[in-house]
């Protein structure tokens, strides 16, 4: 079980780390998207990167988080371009929370029982990716991916982790509207 936030950290450390996380000790990494209602998508064609101040990590984790993106926005046929007349302009932020996690176990026999308890603390990423019309400067989409950051060593393995983090926040872009 997990109880309470220590504190929300912008450390490039454990930023770098985000999703370039080998498997943690919690659950698989939690993936929401929500969209501006009644928004045509379908006019979305390019799309240019815009930086949001103090957001991304060192130069090296932001080409590789943008590389990861521009390869599943591809994937569906967009377009990445540095013209100011870019059809959306995206964005995205980092942050590292810490929390503490309780470990317990014990047995109990007859009545009587012993037990014990251990906390270590976890840090949980976050890399959320915006997307605005810059004709209506409105944001229209805005997704999220979570998850606990246990770094491996292995490059290839934290780019595949990065990879994978990012199809699955992009899998419904763009998104079916009723």
């Amino acid at each position: 079980m997990r109880v309470g936030q220590k504190s929300n950290l912008f450390s490039s450390a454990l930023v770098a780390a985000l999703l370039l996380a080998t498997a943690g000790t919690l659950a698989a990494q939690d993936v929401r998207y929500n969209f501006m209602p009644r928004t045509d998508f379908s006019k979305y064609h390019t799309y240019k990167w815009v930086n949001i101040a103090g957001a991304h990590p060192d130069q090296i984790m932001d080409a590789e988080i943008k590389e990861s993106v521009d390869s599943q926005l591809a994937s569906k046929g967009m377009i990445k371009t540095d013209s100011d007349k870019a059809d959306l302009y995206i964005g995205y932020q980092t942050a590292v929370n810490q929390e503490t996690q309780w470990d317990a176990w014990g047995s109990r026999a007859f009545g009587m029982g012993t037990g014990s308890w251990t906390s270590s603390t976890i840090s949980i990423g976050t890399l959320v990716l915006d997307m605005y019309d810059p004709g209506t400067k409105q944001l229209v989409w805005t997704g999220s991916a979570t998850k606990t950051i246990d770094p491996s060593t292995n490059h290839e393995k934290n780019i595949k982790n990065l990879d994978k983090s990012m199809a699955k926040l992009l899998k419904n872009y763009p998104p079916k509207q009723k």
